[in-house]
């Protein structure tokens, strides 16, 4: 991996570094961002995306927020999350990375703004090098299950631009390849902003592999066709019972790969697990702005005002999926017993 997605620069003073995955492939821009509000727009505006990363990037912005107006610098950190809470709804890691924010600044009550300030930088810190430890562990997981030839199916993008480390989904892919295995890659455009086009195939192609794109409507042709071996996508947010939010379009591709006998995974950190949902009914999903349908990137493709359907995920039942690729290991149905024990810190390795 030759770049970071987004990066902390210099010590308590420091600025938080992201690369501008709205201007990708054509140019890699970093932008330089040193206030709260200016991370909730790069979350917002998906300069900044993918669970993890939103996570991570949120935490450096509670740091930053220690800069700004009145109050104890707990009540900064206060005051930094509950904004930044409010940029995207789905991905369950922003609001967990916020939690353990939250939580390190009041046990640092009373302590000297100095010291609270290097403490909470420490703690961003700290996620961004836990979540790239668990890609790793995500990708050694779950590299075994990916054929040795044959076509693999991957969808929206999960890899480095999507979190603190190699990724989930496409870091299993990745490690496969590593490991001597030469599947064919196949990866959906992922309408209607195209992560699949611009980002994963972005990604793919540094590391020497050339994937083959297709319209998002062609994957069920192509599982028809038997060219797939296995599918495996990422998630933002997994119910307990398995249910799991991905980016639109994840469901449609789950239920074609049913229907024609390829074993659906998906590849997640135990951060994306969701104890408080019971099911996929209960996770909030995100709607964004019309024009990302009828004029994405600028270029009107309706008529001038035409109304638009736009959730940025959709949820997939855990009993179309196979496994879920976990640092533990992979988790098998029945979802409602090894989610619990994949949270438990007790419990044993995945079924």
């Amino acid at each position: 991996m030759t770049f970071r997605a987004v990066e902390w620069v210099g010590g308590t003073d420091g600025r938080l570094r992201v690369l501008d995955q709205t201007r990708l492939p054509d140019e890699e821009r970093q932008v330089s961002l040193g206030a709260v509000e200016e991370v909730f727009e790069a979350i917002r505006s998906l300069r900044v995306r993918g669970a993890p990363l939103i996570g991570i990037a949120a935490a450096y912005g509670v740091v930053l927020g220690l800069r700004e107006g009145p109050g104890a610098p707990e009540e900064r950190a206060r005051r930094a999350a509950a904004r930044l809470r409010r940029s995207r709804p789905t991905a369950v890691n922003l609001f967990h990375a916020l939690e353990r924010m939250e939580r390190r600044a009041g046990s640092l009550r009373g302590t000297a703004p100095e010291a609270f300030h290097a403490a909470l930088l420490a703690e961003a810190r700290s996620i961004a090098d836990e979540d790239r430890g668990l890609c790793a562990r995500i990708a050694e997981v779950g590299a075994p299950l990916i054929p040795a030839e044959g076509g693999v199916l991957t969808y929206c993008n999960t890899g480095a631009l999507a979190t603190g480390g190699v990724g989930t989904a496409l870091g299993v892919i990745l490690h496969a390849w590593e490991l001597g295995r030469r599947p064919k890659v196949y990866a959906c455009e992922t309408r209607p902003l195209l992560q699949g086009a611009r980002l994963t195939a972005w990604e793919l192609r540094r590391r020497g592999i050339e994937p083959v794109l297709l319209c998002d409507n062609a994957a069920a042709e192509l599982m028809r066709q038997r060219k797939l071996a296995l599918a495996i996508v990422g998630a933002d947010r997994i119910a307990r019972n398995g249910d799991a939010a991905n980016k639109v379009g994840t469901l449609g591709l789950a239920l074609a790969a049913r229907e024609f006998g390829v074993p659906f995974y998906v590849a997640a950190p135990t951060t994306t697990l969701d104890a408080e949902s019971a099911s996929g009914g209960a996770i909030p999903i995100e709607e964004r702005a019309a024009e990302e349908v009828t004029a994405p990137f600028g270029r009107a493709l309706a008529p001038a005002g035409a109304p638009a359907f736009n959730p940025a995920f959709d949820v997939t039942p855990g009993r179309l999926i196979a496994g879920i690729v976990t640092e533990h290991g992979v988790l098998r149905p029945p979802y409602g017993e090894t989610i619990p024990a994949a949270l438990n810190p007790e419990r044993g390795p995945g079924r």
